[in-house]
Protein backbone atom coordinates (compact mmCIF):
# COMPACT_ATOMS: atom_id res chain seq x y z
CA UNK A 1 0.00 0.00 0.00
CA UNK A 2 2.94 2.10 1.10
CA UNK A 3 4.35 1.95 -3.00
CA UNK A 4 1.19 3.57 -4.56
CA UNK A 5 1.20 6.15 -2.60
CA UNK A 6 5.19 7.09 -3.63
CA UNK A 7 4.53 6.56 -7.00
CA UNK A 8 2.10 9.68 -7.17
CA UNK A 9 3.06 12.45 -8.37
CA UNK A 10 3.82 15.24 -5.69
CA UNK A 11 4.98 18.55 -6.24
CA UNK A 12 7.55 20.13 -3.59
CA UNK A 13 6.58 23.00 -1.51
CA UNK A 14 7.45 26.05 -3.53
CA UNK A 15 10.81 28.30 -1.85
CA UNK A 16 10.59 31.60 -1.62
CA UNK A 17 12.03 33.22 -4.99
CA UNK A 18 10.63 30.35 -6.85
CA UNK A 19 8.63 30.27 -9.27
CA UNK A 20 5.93 32.70 -10.57
CA UNK A 21 6.43 35.39 -13.59
CA UNK A 22 9.25 37.80 -13.31
CA UNK A 23 8.74 41.62 -13.37
CA UNK A 24 8.77 42.80 -16.86
CA UNK A 25 11.04 45.86 -17.27
CA UNK A 26 9.65 49.04 -18.67
CA UNK A 27 11.23 48.70 -21.96
CA UNK A 28 9.39 45.46 -22.32
CA UNK A 29 5.70 47.06 -21.01
CA UNK A 30 5.88 50.16 -23.19
CA UNK A 31 7.07 47.51 -26.13
CA UNK A 32 9.88 50.47 -26.74
CA UNK A 33 12.84 49.86 -29.02
CA UNK A 34 15.10 49.04 -25.51
CA UNK A 35 16.42 52.42 -25.48
CA UNK A 36 16.09 53.45 -21.57
CA UNK A 37 13.85 56.76 -21.07
CA UNK A 38 14.94 60.19 -20.87
CA UNK A 39 14.07 62.60 -18.81
CA UNK A 40 11.31 64.72 -19.20
CA UNK A 41 13.13 67.86 -20.30
CA UNK A 42 13.26 71.24 -20.34
CA UNK A 43 9.85 72.95 -20.28
CA UNK A 44 9.47 76.76 -20.47
CA UNK A 45 7.96 78.30 -17.28
CA UNK A 46 4.82 80.03 -18.10
CA UNK A 47 3.96 83.24 -16.51
CA UNK A 48 0.87 85.76 -16.02
CA UNK A 49 -0.05 87.38 -18.85
CA UNK A 50 -1.85 89.81 -16.91
CA UNK A 51 1.35 90.77 -14.87
CA UNK A 52 3.46 90.48 -17.95
CA UNK A 53 1.31 92.34 -20.47
CA UNK A 54 -0.15 94.90 -17.54
CA UNK A 55 -3.41 93.92 -18.65
CA UNK A 56 -6.90 94.26 -16.91
CA UNK A 57 -8.88 91.52 -16.25
CA UNK A 58 -12.46 92.90 -17.81
CA UNK A 59 -15.66 91.00 -17.90
CA UNK A 60 -16.64 93.22 -21.23
CA UNK A 61 -14.02 92.06 -23.02
CA UNK A 62 -14.74 88.74 -24.11
CA UNK A 63 -11.64 88.13 -26.37
CA UNK A 64 -9.44 87.48 -23.60
CA UNK A 65 -11.98 85.64 -21.28
CA UNK A 66 -12.57 83.36 -24.32
CA UNK A 67 -9.08 82.38 -24.40
CA UNK A 68 -9.11 81.28 -20.58
CA UNK A 69 -12.36 78.99 -21.13
CA UNK A 70 -13.15 75.59 -23.17
CA UNK A 71 -14.83 74.77 -25.77
CA UNK A 72 -17.27 72.72 -23.54
CA UNK A 73 -17.41 76.13 -21.48
CA UNK A 74 -14.86 75.19 -18.38
CA UNK A 75 -12.67 77.45 -17.00
CA UNK A 76 -8.63 76.30 -17.03
CA UNK A 77 -7.00 76.20 -14.45
CA UNK A 78 -3.74 77.78 -13.48
CA UNK A 79 -1.44 75.45 -13.83
CA UNK A 80 -2.84 75.18 -17.73
CA UNK A 81 -2.69 79.12 -18.91
CA UNK A 82 0.01 80.23 -16.35
CA UNK A 83 -1.93 82.71 -14.74
CA UNK A 84 -0.80 83.92 -11.50
CA UNK A 85 -3.30 82.95 -8.15
CA UNK A 86 -4.35 87.06 -7.86
CA UNK A 87 -5.46 87.17 -11.45
CA UNK A 88 -6.68 83.35 -11.29
CA UNK A 89 -9.07 84.36 -9.09
CA UNK A 90 -10.23 87.69 -10.30
CA UNK A 91 -10.44 85.67 -14.18
CA UNK A 92 -13.19 83.39 -12.64
CA UNK A 93 -15.27 85.99 -11.18
CA UNK A 94 -14.99 88.03 -14.49
CA UNK A 95 -15.74 84.56 -16.36
CA UNK A 96 -19.01 84.50 -13.96
CA UNK A 97 -20.19 87.92 -15.02
CA UNK A 98 -19.52 87.39 -18.45
CA UNK A 99 -21.69 84.12 -18.38
CA UNK A 100 -24.56 85.53 -16.47
CA UNK A 101 -24.64 88.62 -18.60
CA UNK A 102 -24.79 86.26 -21.89
CA UNK A 103 -21.25 87.62 -23.03
CA UNK A 104 -19.82 84.28 -22.35
CA UNK A 105 -22.00 80.77 -22.68
CA UNK A 106 -22.43 78.43 -19.94
CA UNK A 107 -21.61 75.15 -21.69
CA UNK A 108 -21.06 74.37 -25.70
CA UNK A 109 -24.03 74.27 -28.33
Amino acid sequence: MSDTRESMDVKPARQEGEGGPEPRKDSEDRGSSGAPRRGKGFFKKKVCKFCTQKLKVDYKDVDVMRRFVTERGKILPRRITGTCAKHQRVLAVSIKRARALAFLPYVAK
